[in-house]
């Protein structure tokens, strides 16, 4: 779990396994080791940060679409997003 300022609101994120199932089929990946390889490669588009925030909000309970994700701001533009995306990829795989 994490906290992140998105739309100028503080926010928690968590990639619970229901968000997990979902970053799966959204990306593509046939299991949880794929996934884990996909963000491990460090080539992440626009699209996979969208979907692993959005997956981290509505696993934190949050009823929202990734075109709502897609449209918040953070600070420090797309860098920022790369920062929350990798700080919540971090939380739920560290150690993995």
């Amino acid at each position: 779990e994490i906290a992140a300022v998105l739309g100028g609101e503080t926010r928690t994120l968590v990639l619970t396994l229901g968000a997990l199932a979902e970053l799966e089929s959204a990306l593509g990946a046939d299991d949880l080791v794929a996934l884990s390889e996909r963000f491990a490669s460090g080539r992440l588009k626009a699209r996979d940060l969208i979907a692993v925030i959005g997956a981290g909000l509505r696993g934190a309970g949050e009823s929202i679409s990734d075109e709502e994700v897609a449209r918040m701001t953070v600070e420090g533009s797309a860098a920022g997003y790369v920062r929350i995306a990798a700080a919540l990829i971090s939380a739920t795989f560290e150690g993995a």
